[in-house]
């Protein structure tokens, strides 16, 4: 564990004890990587009520912590749990359109989409695929493409070979590209 991994689970503690200083640090620490990571799978007219139902559910969770996994992977998983969760409300109130759309075609729509709604289509679209593939494909595409890391550093964080991680990454791809099929 690197030292701003420890520095996490100490602040953890803290703030588990009502040290607020402590909280506000992890807050601030993590604030602009989970926007980042929020704004590129919900729509940018909902990304900062996400984000704040994501620290609302962190305060809340923050007790029940138990410190076997790093904080940021625990964070984490509150990110993708409230990601779905606002999905899940969304398609509760939408009718589910039957087209089918190729990659290709989500491609080429996303290099010549020309309004605005164009583009939210589309970027809904693929965060719907997104979310429905397992969440450990969601996490390495989120590692590459988000925080753009090297498969080294993904396999380091992970704690897997590079291989595997590549390995994971191409299935993950294939997960994506079934699910935009089923549209």
């Amino acid at each position: 564990m690197n030292s701003a991994t420890n520095a996490d689970e100490s602040l953890a503690r803290q703030a588990q004890q009502g040290d607020r200083e402590a909280f506000l640090i992890l807050y601030n620490r993590y604030l602009n990587k989970v926007y980042n990571r929020v704004k590129t799978r919900v729509p940018q007219t909902d990304v900062e009520d996400v984000v704040q139902d994501i620290f609302i559910a962190v305060v809340r969770s923050l007790p029940n912590f138990e410190l076997r996994a790093q904080f940021n992977t625990w964070l984490y998983t509150i990110v993708n749990r409230q990601i779905a969760d606002y999905y899940r409300k969304q398609y509760r109130t939408v009718n589910k359109v039957d087209e089918q759309v190729t990659l290709e075609d989500v491609d080429r729509k996303a290099r010549t989409a020309t309004s605005e709604q164009d583009k939210v289509d589309l970027q809904a679209q693929l965060q719907a695929a997104l979310n429905k593939i397992p969440e450990h494909y969601q996490e390495v595409l989120t590692l590459r493409f988000v925080e753009q890391l090297s498969f080294q550093e993904i396999a380091e964080r992970r704690h897997q070979t590079m291989e595997a991680v590549k390995s994971l990454f191409r299935r993950a791809l294939q997960a994506v590209r079934s699910e935009i099929g089923e549209y």
